[in-house]
C-alpha cells in the first residue's frame, strides 16, 4: 500500500506483492500501483486483486505495466479467464473452500474463507485439487510454517495477518515469509 510496504517486500524476498483495485480498506489507485511497481525488485510478481471489476478494467491495468497476475474474487467463465491468459496474464480464481469441484482453467485456484477479511480458513474440509493452489484467510507468521507443512500449497496469501493496527508491520512480514519459505531474509534498506 506504501513505499515503505514496497521496501520491506523487497528485503524480505516475497514471490508476489499483491495491488487491491476492488474497494477495500487495503485499496491503491493505478498511479500508486505504478509508484509501488517501481520501487518493487523486478522479480517480484505483481498480483492485481479484483473483485467486481470488468475484464477491461482489469486489461487496461495490465496494459499500463502494473501487473503480472490477476486474483479474482468472482465468478468467472472459461472464455473470460483464457482472455486474460491470451494477454499473458497468469490467472488466480477464488473459489468458496468448502467447494470440492473446481470448472476452471485458472493457473491456480485460491481457498479463501471471505475476501480479504482475515478470517481463519477451515483447513478441516479442504479439498485437494489437481492443479496450483493458494490458502488465504487467517494466515500469520505463527501458523504459516503448520499451514504449508500440512496442506502444501503452491502459494499462501497474507494481507491483515502482517498488520498490527492495520498498518504493515516489518517484522510481521519478514517472520511470515520466513516461515512460509524457511529461508532468511535481509533487513538492509527497511526504514
Amino acid at each position: 500500500m506504501t513505499p515503505n510496504d514496497a521496501l520491506i517486500v523487497n528485503a524480505a524476498h516475497a514471490d508476489f506483492a499483491g495491488f487491491v483495485f476492488a474497494p477495500s480498506r487495503h485499496q491503491i489507485s493505478p498511479a500508486t500501483a505504478l509508484l509501488l511497481k517501481q520501487i518493487l525488485l523486478p522479480e517480484i510478481s505483481t498480483v492485481g486483486v479484483f473483485v467486481n471489476e470488468s475484464i477491461d478494467e482489469i486489461l487496461n491495468i495490465f496494459k499500463m505495466g502494473l501487473i503480472d497476475v490477476v486474483q479474482l474474487h468472482r465468478k468467472s467463465n472459461v472464455t473470460e479467464i483464457a482472455t486474460l491468459q491470451k494477454m499473458g496474464l497468469k490467472v488466480i480464481q477464488g473459489v468458496d473452500e468448502q467447494s470440492t469441484t473446481f470448472n476452471t482453467n485458472a493457473d491456480y485456484i485460491l481457498f479463501d474463507r471471505s475476501r480479504g477479511s482475515g478470517k481463519k480458513i477451515d483447513l478441516t474440509y479442504l479439498p485437494h485439487p489437481n492443479q496450483p493452489f493458494m490458502l488465504a484467510g487467517g494466515l500469520t507468521p505463527d501458523n504459516v510454517y503448520q499451514i504449508v507443512k500440512t496442506m502444501s500449497p503452491t502459494i499462501v496469501d497474507v494481507s491483515s495477518g502482517v498488520e498490527t493496527n492495520q498498518i504493515k508491520n516489518k517484522q510481521k512480514i519478514c517472520q511470515f515469509i520466513k516461515n512460509a519459505k524457511g529461508a532468511t531474509y535481509n533487513e538492509q534498506f527497511i526504514q
